[in-house]
């Protein structure tokens, strides 16, 4: 197989609905590939911090988030041509149904970087009709490039050879594959999704035994010569600081309570002068020596409440951080680790840095899910009153009510407020997309210096 004119080339494994078999179906192209020699570049549609972290698993390369709507088209096309530019393909897995999400959906991104699209679907109970349902997909939208169909959970000869043959005469899409039905390949899951790929959730006989079905059942070459892109794009990231100014050390939470970051912003945060310095909650006494700001990213702090409870000495740490006026910010699993307590499903309760005067409470079901554009309203760690900023919001927990004294740093599009500011410690439940505003992330690095 060769590649020469291949750099740069991508394609977007869509689905038609969630649950259609995408992840599944992406990891084993992914890994395949890698087994065949060539250099895949991962990317993942809209704001999951999860599903990235497989796609390292199965490819060795560390996996981009793309979200048209939260960190802006130039910013997406920039991404995708700067980590795409050195490898054979790049693969993107989508997100939901193909056009589900508007803005941020796996069409929209596709057409953003003029990808060909994969179309996953699912295949149980169905046979003829599968050329309506694709038809659909291919008609809806004609400035889509949807290329090809794989079809995943195929019962037997006699069902692909119905299915093959309502395809070929009914739509223009190609035929690249198809899983068995009795492909055995399953990812453990939890409360926000997936488990992390630093969990290892898969073993690695799993995914050389789903790259080995998915080179039997499914056309590489042809996947590879249908794959393209090649949009223009200007670039758009900050250009670095001049190195003769002293780094400004930040200082990120990461350990398995702390693992929800978007890559981008933390080379973002470098860009803008930073030197990350990470450390974790759950195992360090105390933080970094030399410190200049602060971010703790959201996780699963729920699961390892008792032992960040326990770490008495750095919550201790951070407590008297905030209190001094050092520049912090916080989002979800890193917010409720600054509140009271974290009360978890049992009723328990789990102290923590006690920042925010408030508690927060696990759900049993979901509390809140969406994207969100928040505009301060007044001075932050991020900037002046009127700056906008993006993100996506998702999480199983709540707060009891923030003290009217508490200042709200957030006015999101609905009107509500959210963002709490105390000092200099910026916290929320939303995860912010840096992508969106380099600005703001100049200025919280800058204030950070100033210390």
């Amino acid at each position: 197989m060769s590649f020469q004119n291949s750099k740069r080339s991508g394609v977007v494994i869509a689905g038609t609905h969630s649950g259609s078999g995408k992840t599944t179906v992406t990891l084993g192209l992914m890994a395949a590939l890698v087994q065949r020699g060539l250099g895949v570049q991962p990317f993942k549609c809209g704001p999951d911090f999860i599903d990235p972290t497989l796609h390292h698993l199965a490819t060795g390369h560390v996996s981009r988030n793309l979200d048209v709507w939260m960190s802006g088209a130039p910013f997406v096309q920039d991404c995708f041509h700067r980590q795409a530019k050195n490898a054979d393909i790049a693969v993107v897995e989508g997100v939901m149904g193909c056009f589900d999400g508007g803005q941020s959906s796996s069409a929209a991104l596709a057409k953003t970087l003029q990808l060909s699209v994969v179309l996953v679907v699912d295949v149980r109970s169905m046979a003829e009709s599968v050329a309506a349902l694709v038809k659909g997909f291919e008609e809806l939208d004609p400035q889509l490039r949807l290329v090809g169909v794989i079809f995943n959970r195929v019962g037997s000869p006699r069902h692909l050879q119905l299915l093959a043959g309502a395809l070929k005469e009914h739509c223009q899409a190609e035929l690249l594959g198809y899983l068995p039905r009795d492909t055995e390949f399953t990812i453990p899951d939890r409360h926000l999704g997936l488990h992390m790929g630093e969990e290892a959730p898969i073993s690695p006989e799993a995914l050389v035994k789903l790259a080995d079905t998915v080179s039997e059942y499914i056309n590489l070459d042809r996947l590879c010569e249908l794959a393209c892109g090649q949009v223009e794009y200007e670039p758009v990231a900050p250009a670095a600081v001049a190195s003769d100014k002293k780094p400004v050390r930040i200082g990120v939470a990461r350990d398995r309570a702390f693992c929800f970051y978007y890559e981008d912003n933390l080379d973002i945060l470098r860009q803008a002068g930073a030197e990350l310095v990470e450390f974790s909650p759950l195992l360090d006494e105390d933080l970094p020596h030399g410190l200049d700001g602060m971010y703790l990213g959201g996780g699963y702090p729920e699961l390892y409440a008792a032992q960040l409870a326990a770490n008495s000495s750095m919550r201790a740490a951070i407590r008297n951080w905030s209190e001094s006026g050092r520049p912090l910010y916080s989002e979800c699993g890193g917010f409720m680790y600054l509140t009271d307590c974290i009360v978890d499903l049992d009723g328990d309760e789990h102290s923590m840095c006690g920042v925010y005067p408030v508690k927060a409470r696990m759900k049993k079901g979901r509390s809140s899910l969406g994207y969100r554009q928040a505009t301060l309203a007044g001075n932050t760690i991020f900037g002046e009153a009127g700056t906008v900023l993006r993100g996506h919001e998702f999480h199983y927990s709540t707060i009891d009510p923030m003290p009217e004294s508490v200042e709200r740093a957030y006015r999101l599009a609905d009107g509500s407020a959210e963002g709490y500011q105390i000092n200099n410690t910026l916290g929320g439940y939303l995860h912010l997309h840096f992508g969106f505003n380099f600005e703001a992330v100049q200025k919280f690095v800058e204030l950070c210096g100033r210390w």
